[in-house]
């Protein structure tokens, strides 16, 4: 088992299995962001049901999803969950539209998807910068308020999924060198280096 990023390999635990035969049935492969959560699986479980049930009270659909946490993630200078949403959005849309949200551009969104990217963005750069008046744009997109705040929720906790695999030093697993569209490819030129395609994957 290779290390998880700045950390040792972790215990092989039931739990850790788990996870690892869950990417493997999702990807092909262990990702070296599970490598990490593996430390404390229960922890990863938790996060993941808040992010379920926060996407879900949202009312978001798997493009919606894309366009949130891809915004999210570049806003964030976050690679790897930048690599791995913009390859999704870039399935339920096309590769430019997804590369031009990972670029700021929102080309090819709706009005409500341009202001559910811009609140991501904002969220992640300058929490205690917004104003009443970003708040109202969502409304006028089509965001109740119950959808805003569960928006919002589904945002900071992908900003916390987002450090912890930043700080502690997973990088983009070496697959999405030939899974990632080359458009989102060029679009992903912050934070970590994809892995060396020799890397063992697991």
């Amino acid at each position: 088992m290779n290390a998880a990023g700045f950390l040792a390999a972790p215990p092989l635990t039931d739990e850790a299995l788990r996870m690892f035969d869950e990417d493997i049935a999702d990807t092909g492969h262990v990702m070296n962001n599970s490598r990490l959560w593996a430390h404390r699986p229960r922890l990863a479980a938790g996060l993941s049901e808040l992010l379920g049930a926060a996407g879900a009270a949202a009312g978001l659909d798997f493009r919606a999803r894309g366009v949130l946490i891809a915004a999210c993630a570049s806003a964030a200078g976050d690679s790897y969950c930048a690599l791995a949403w913009g390859s999704r959005l870039a399935e339920a849309s096309d590769a430019d539209t997804a590369a031009a949200v990972l670029r700021g551009a929102d080309t090819g969104l709706t009005a409500r998807e341009r202001a559910l990217a811009g609140w991501a963005r904002k969220v992640a750069r300058r929490p205690h910068g917004t104003v009443a008046e970003d708040v109202q744009e969502l409304r006028d997109a089509g965001w109740d308020d119950a959808q805003i705040f569960a928006i919002t929720v589904l945002a900071a906790l992908r900003i916390a999924f987002s450090a912890v695999n930043g700080a502690l030093g997973a990088r983009p697993d070496a697959a999405f060198h030939a899974t990632a569209p080359p458009a989102v490819l060029d679009a992903v030129d912050y934070g970590r280096p994809i892995e060396d395609e020799t890397s063992k994957l697991g």
